[in-house]
């Protein structure tokens, strides 16, 4: 069996560091590492526009910033196909499929899904929302994807498209495989809170450090941050947990980043240690981690710089990777009609199975 990856995101706006701890960065570590067949990241447009129907502009505008922002990151497309889902036939058709083996109080019972509607605070729920796992489940399967890096919020999503892979290939025979889902390593990454410390860190929420941020926008977000109510003075003990400016060093601090900031500590545990019993200010943590962010993201915003003046490149790189990812999506089309027998002018036994039934030459 090949190992093969996919991965995405929906283009709503432009990618947080929440994306790039919890999903980019990984994918960044897996292209290098090499251990893989092929890799596709997807810009799920089609699966965006099922609560932006009414709104296409937000979807289509966000597009190259999402693309603009993988490539910043260091995703690189000749090792990876990166690709538009609108621009691939097969996912809509493999949805239709699909929809078949999943019932509806099963799609209702998906804890990502539910969680998302309550979010979202629908007054009547579009049918394409209800139904997204199963468009994720044909992007998986529509390339033979086994591996999946994700946020853990993800993980019923992913399982998800195993069961539906598990009926397909009860009914129709072994021709799907069951992916598996990779997690960041960090388990802070896994899903970063907002700088509010109330939620999830969101486009819709307000509440996100964007990748493109300049310096200037992140030291003013920063300084807004959440942290200890209770640590009033700097004298107090503070509390590290549910601060999220720790949370935050959590994700994205390394030791040789206090040789350069904070000589005074040896790393991460030491600072807390000092938070906690008292003599460590808000105001010092804070411009800690701007300092923290912007060592991470200086270099990505270097890079975005050049493709923002390239735009004609990006577009060219989706382009070629849609045109790739309709090539392989096909493949499996065609594997997948042809165990469900509705390939009939591949395999024209159909004709033969008339003629038996009415004795016909």
């Amino acid at each position: 069996m090949s190992k093969i990856i996919l991965t995405g995101d929906r283009p709503t706006g432009r990618l947080h560091i929440g994306h790039y701890v919890g999903s980019l960065k990984r994918r960044v570590e897996l292209m290098n590492k090499g251990d893989y067949d092929k890799f596709y990241i997807e810009i799920a447009d089609a699966q965006a526009l099922t609560d932006n129907y009414d709104n296409p502009a937000k979807i289509r505008e966000n597009v190259l910033e999402v693309a603009i922002d993988y490539l910043s990151c260091g995703i690189d497309p000749s090792k990876v196909t990166i690709f538009i889902q609108s621009g691939i036939p097969a996912l809509c058709e493999l949805t239709f499929y699909y929809m078949n083996l999943v019932s509806l109080s099963r799609l209702e019972r998906n804890p990502t899904v539910k969680s998302e509607i309550k979010m979202r605070k629908f007054e009547s729920i579009p049918t394409g929302f209800l139904t997204y796992p199963i468009s994720q489940a044909a992007d998986i399967t529509g390339f033979d994807a086994t591996i999946i890096p994700v946020g853990d919020d993800q993980l019923p999503m992913i399982e998800q498209t195993r069961e539906i892979v598990r009926s397909f290939n009860s009914i129709y025979g072994k021709t799907l495989y069951e992916p598996e889902a990779v997690l960041p390593e960090n388990e802070t990454c896994n899903r970063l809170p907002g700088i509010d410390g109330k939620a999830k860190m969101s486009k819709s929420l307000g509440n996100a450090i964007y990748i493109s941020d300049t310096p200037e926008v992140i030291k003013e977000k920063v300084m807004k941050m959440y942290t200890d109510p209770n640590h009033i003075n700097i004298s107090d003990p503070g509390c590290v947990e549910g601060n999220m400016v720790f949370t935050y060093l959590d994700a994205f601090a390394k030791d040789e980043d206090f040789v350069s900031f904070a000589p005074e500590y040896k790393n991460l545990d030491e600072m807390k240690e000092h938070y906690k019993r008292g003599g460590l200010g808000d105001v010092k943590i804070k411009k800690f981690l701007i300092n923290v962010l912007n060592r991470e993201f200086a270099p990505i915003r270097e890079k975005r710089a050049y493709y923002e003046n390239h735009l004609d490149d990006v577009v060219e790189i989706l382009k070629r990777g849609t045109d790739d990812a309709i090539k392989d999506s096909e493949v499996v089309l065609k594997k997948v009609k042809a165990a469900m027998g509705i390939n009939y002018f591949e395999d024209d036994s159909f004709v033969d199975i008339y003629k038996e039934k009415y004795n016909k030459e």
